[in-house]
């Protein structure tokens, strides 16, 4: 029996362990050790929390990726580490990249007040009409960043075409896994070259820490862990102690959210207070088709409109009693919020209309409750507006 025979869910749990357990302990300790003796080793392999090379740090590298089928793993002190990284290395000034034109709000302010200022650009392309991507390009682009399903609408872009498209024109692809986790896609299986995660979502799964990873080949997460190092975008042993539980337990939690979201989401398009539903399991839902082809389950998100518009937003969001009205999502709390007032307000309103994110729009992460409560929830609080 070998790691690369073993199931998800049994990799979810075993990958990265050491050989011999320190002190027979089951569980991997918590190293609470700043700095470790010294055995002669570059300087980015010297034992320091700050470099990522703790015990706790290598069992988490190694095991992300087992999980997203990679040769090598890095886990970052948050996801906006781990995107800075990957793009500070990916990147010099003057390059240019092609970005999907609806992008987690954060990545979109590293490119527009970190990135632009230091001399790299960027062009902005529909991610559903490969025949255009072709006139975006110019003489230095370097790479192709996309997101597997976007927030809050969760569309899912020609993955396909674009591998194809970045491997003809000789660019790096980065993709943000976030919305699937590797238990629903694994963008290194289908040619990806650097997959993102943030990890204070699913995959750690119980909105108690903040981390990223990055994962793809040995010699591209060295060369990113170089850049790490100097950022210092470390996550701390305690926070590698409580990801790596997460986790454990991540291929059961996302195929129960999986079942839940899809429960959810048709009850939802059938209620007649509802306007729209985006959720990758509908057949309503625009890249329903590919997500069926490409996903191995169609998530734990989505995002829906009342016919009552803002006020009916607001309405059903003081009325749940198990739904909480925050930000954040993947974890075992169902959470929802109103975009447009709340985790995209730093938008401009052209920006938001383009996006698709209408006042009145809420995005609803399933947590593990039962979908039935969960429903039931839903349905007393839109009567009750």
């Amino acid at each position: 029996m070998t790691e690369s025979t073993l199931a998800l869910g049994t990799r979810a749990i075993h990958a990265g362990a050491p050989d011999e357990r320190a002190a027979g302990a089951v569980v991997t300790p918590i190293y609470q050790s700043s700095t470790y003796e010294y055995h002669g080793e570059s300087y980015h392999d010297v034992g320091y929390i700050r470099l990522s090379t703790t015990p706790n740090h290598n069992v988490l590298g190694e095991r992300i990726a087992s999980l997203e089928g990679a040769e090598a793993g890095l886990v970052t002190g948050s996801g906006m580490a781990a995107i800075s990284a990957v793009l500070l290395t990916t990147l010099a000034a003057g390059d240019h990249l092609l970005t999907q034109d609806v992008l987690y709000g954060g990545t979109n302010g590293l490119f527009d007040n970190a990135l632009t200022p230091l001399g790299i650009s960027r062009t902005v392309i529909d991610p559903q009409r490969p025949d255009t991507w072709a006139d975006a390009l110019r003489p230095k682009t370097k790479a192709f960043y996309v997101e597997t399903l976007s927030n809050p609408l969760v569309q899912l872009a020609d993955l396909e075409a674009v591998v194809a498209f970045a491997r003809e024109h000789g660019l790096v692809t980065v993709i943000d896994n976030t919305f699937a986790s590797p238990v629903n896609f694994r963008p290194a299986e289908h040619g990806f070259d650097l997959t993102i995660e943030s990890c204070t979502k699913y995959m750690n799964g119980h909105n108690d820490i903040v981390a990223g990873s990055v994962v793809g080949s040995a010699g591209r997460v060295r060369a990113i862990k170089m850049t790490l190092d100097h950022l210092g975008g470390s996550l701390d042993p305690h926070a590698c102690f409580l990801l790596e539980r997460g986790l454990k337990t991540l291929p059961v939690r996302v195929r129960h959210q999986n079942d839940s979201a899809a429960r959810i989401a048709a009850r939802l398009e059938a209620h007649p207070e509802v306007a729209t539903v985006q959720h990758p399991s509908l057949a309503s839902h625009p890249q329903h088709e590919r997500a069926g082809r490409l996903l191995d389950g169609f998530g734990g998100m989505m995002a829906f409109s009342l016919r009552g518009g803002v006020a009916a937003a607001e309405g059903l969001l003081a009325e749940t009693r198990l739904v909480a009205h925050a930000p954040s999502l993947g974890g075992v709390d169902t959470l929802a919020v109103r975009p447009h007032a709340a985790v995209h307000s730093g938008l401009s309103e052209e920006q938001r209309a383009h996006a698709g994110i209408d006042p009145g729009l809420i995005r609803f992460s399933v947590g593990l409750e039962d979908p039935e409560d969960l429903i039931a929830d839903l349905e007393q609080a839109l009567a009750g507006r």
